[in-house]
């Protein structure tokens, strides 16, 4: 399972996220966080229809959107769509 995270540079959410990215991935290992900087992975951005900071995506295996959270998620939201991916 796949957790797509964009932020940006100055997003202040974006920090509270990472940490709960972090948890996530302690408590579920089999899942892999990879943080894109909308500036550096615009074109990402664009194809995912990112429109604000944080948003993070989370794809089952198939790479089939089952989560998406604009703004900062709480850990139970992460793990909830974690468990949807399996």
């Amino acid at each position: 399972m796949d957790v797509r995270f964009f932020s940006s540079a100055f997003c202040e959410p974006c920090m509270s996220t990472r940490a709960v990215l972090a948890e996530a991935v302690r408590l579920v290992p089999a899942a892999h966080v990879e943080e894109l900087d909308v500036a550096r992975h615009s074109a990402q951005a664009e194809a995912a229809g990112i429109r604000s900071t944080p948003t993070v995506v989370v794809l089952d295996d198939s790479q089939r959107e089952v989560f998406r959270a604009e703004g900062a998620p709480t850990l139970q939201q992460v793990l909830v769509a974690l468990a949807k991916a399996v």
